[in-house]
């Protein structure tokens, strides 16, 4: 910043000096000094700290996330606001462009993002489905078990961003209704995905989410976990944690 007083030169990381006076001629009387009122400065907002993707193994991912017990008390699915309307101006709420993304066969998007035709698969249960109808959005963490492992102490609008959460592709996934349905609100020591090959991506996919979210995890499902991880041993978690 500079302040044209007298030609003096300021930075951010210095106080303003007060100006000298200039001096007279002898035998002159000297001039009172102005008294120049400091600037006022505001301090630049630090900047956010950066978000990077880290990649682990799956052991590794396990033992990173804290051990707590877990409480539903006071769990509403409500709590949790959902569909929103998207990261894009398209007209089309979360629900439909995860759909839209995840498709094997892109559907056409029609008036009020009505969509038909297109192809889906559902690795749950190693299903191939038609129908955007016959699909649901599963929250790989499901909502009350992410209010168990610490969203219960988050603000609606963080509640939300969870909820509706596009930012990393494991937190949201489209699966046959039946499958998502039988899952309900387990964690994996209670369901695991029936398709034998889901497994192992279902462990990453359930870390990262944890992670992301800096979610706790309970005794028996830190177990399981560890089984998982044990045969799985090539399968890396990769996670940004959310803003």
């Amino acid at each position: 910043m500079i302040i044209n007083l007298t030609r003096v030169t300021v930075t951010t990381a210095l106080a303003l000096l007060p100006l000298a006076a200039a001096t007279a001629p002898a035998g002159a009387a000297q001039a009172p000094t102005a008294q120049v009122p400091a600037a006022t400065q505001t301090p630049d907002a630090a900047p956010a700290p950066a978000r990077v993707a880290e990649t682990l193994s799956l052991a590794v991912a396990v033992n990173r996330l804290p051990v707590a017990t877990e409480s539903r008390t006071g769990y509403t699915r409500d709590a949790f606001k959902h569909w929103n309307a998207g990261l894009k101006p398209d007209g089309c709420n979360t629900r439909n462009e995860v759909l839209i993304s995840e498709a094997v066969q892109a559907p056409t998007v029609g008036a009020r993002c009505a969509l038909s035709g297109g192809s889906w698969w559902s690795y749950y249960d190693d299903t191939v489905v038609d129908s955007a109808s016959s699909l649901d959005i599963d929250h790989m963490v499901p909502l009350a078990e992410a209010w168990d492992s610490g969203a219960h102490g988050w603000t609606a609008a963080r509640r939300e961003a969870y909820a509706n959460d596009q930012g990393q592709a494991s937190s949201l996934v489209a699966v046959t209704a039946k499958s998502n349905r039988s899952k309900a609100d387990q964690d994996p020591a209670q369901w695991l995905p029936p398709a034998a090959d889901a497994l192992c991506r279902y462990t990453s996919d359930w870390l990262a989410t944890k992670l992301r979210w800096a979610l706790s995890i309970d005794g028996d499902e830190q177990r399981r976990l560890y089984q998982l991880a044990a045969g799985c041993p090539s399968t890396r978690v990769t996670f940004t944690p959310a803003p």
